[in-house]
């Protein structure tokens, strides 16, 4: 793996690597990398694992570089112990981002599953309520792949679908039309690069988002493709999303069935998926709940009143349709079990 780091600032070049280079070969000793620099660029090339821990304690470095103009041994010392430390204490399920001294890791059972799944499968179908991490989780393991050069890029896909409300023409480019529907994707990947990555990384299609219906025709290798708000896809655009899968590639679905935004009597491509695929080999199905949610303590509250409001609803409903109504197909959306 290689990974090239753009130092903040680079007048002090002469401080952060100290004399001869003494602190970068300290670098080198302590993790067994190769170190390279020009310019303003430190490129460090070794094991994945090895130029994470490196990259972090040059990252560690520079902070404690700001303010003052050099670094004395005892300060590159201290690096070195904390970035073990950290390395030491961290959950086997830790995920490795782009910013500095960030680690993403699951916080309940049910999102330590989820993220087992994504790194040990190619297919992955999660659904679950609002403020699960779903999203959040499945942007982070792609990142992680990233860093760690277990991949080459990052695909995120969403349905230009609204929910309940219509926008009308949107004004712009592509990328600006479907820039509202593909806004918590952005929100996860600013929690884990900083701005200029992620500009750098759209820019060199490294990270490309698109909406669904534009996939068409295309194989994807060597990727981390996530399919979020799925269900809101139809079996037809599911079945033509899941056929996009290259080789060395991951593909990551990811939805709430209790939110489903299509039209009234249109099946539910995200439901119809898990039905035909969960017992698979390699693809693996998991549904998060309210114990996974994340958010504000409200939140699982009001989750928890709809589903009843829901279950109550549909209870009733039952209990007065018409013998002969039993009889015929249903014209609603195909519920999971």
């Amino acid at each position: 793996m290689e990974l090239a780091i753009t130092l903040r600032e680079p007048h002090k070049r002469a401080g952060l690597f100290g004399a001869g280079d003494c602190y970068l070969r300290r670098i080198r000793a302590a993790f067994g990398v190769r170190l390279h620099t020009r310019n303003a660029e430190i490129r460090i090339v070794g094991e994945p694992a090895s130029v994470a821990r490196a990259a972090a304690a040059v990252e560690r470095m520079q902070d404690m570089l700001r303010g003052q103009d050099y670094l004395d041994e005892a300060d590159v010392e201290l690096a070195l112990a904390e970035v073990q430390h950290q390395e030491r204490a961290r959950s086997p399920d830790s995920l490795v981002v782009f910013t500095p001294h960030t680690v993403i890791t699951p916080r309940t059972e049910g999102q330590r599953r989820y993220v087992q799944a994504m790194l040990t499968h190619d297919l992955v179908f999660c659904s679950g309520p609002a403020g699960t991490g779903k999203t959040y989780l499945a942007v982070a393991v792609a990142i992680h792949l990233l860093r760690t050069n277990q991949t080459s890029r990052i695909i995120l896909v969403r349905p230009a679908v609204e929910a309940g409300e219509k926008l009308g023409f949107l004004p712009g480019d592509l990328q600006q039309k479907v820039n509202p529907y593909l806004r918590p994707l952005f929100d996860a990947m600013h929690d884990m690069m900083t701005f200029d990555q992620l500009k750098r990384f759209l820019v060199n299609d490294i990270v490309e988002v698109i909406p669904l219906a534009y996939m068409r025709g295309r194989t994807l290798n060597n990727a981390v493709i996530i399919l979020d708000e799925a269900q809101n896809c139809t079996p037809a655009q599911m079945l033509m999303f899941l056929t996009r899968l290259g080789h060395h590639s991951k593909m990551i679905v990811t939805g709430d069935d209790s939110q489903i935004d299509l039209a009234p009597g249109q099946p539910c491509g995200l439901i119809d998926a898990v039905q035909r695929l969960r017992l698979v080999e390699g693809v693996a199905v998991l549904r998060l709940t309210e114990k996974d949610i994340v958010r504000h303590r409200l939140v699982q509250e009001v989750v928890a009143r709809y589903a009843e409001r829901a279950a109550s609803s549909r209870e009733a409903a039952s209990d007065n349709m018409a013998p002969e109504t039993h009889q015929r197909p249903s014209g609603g959306n195909v519920q999971a079990d």
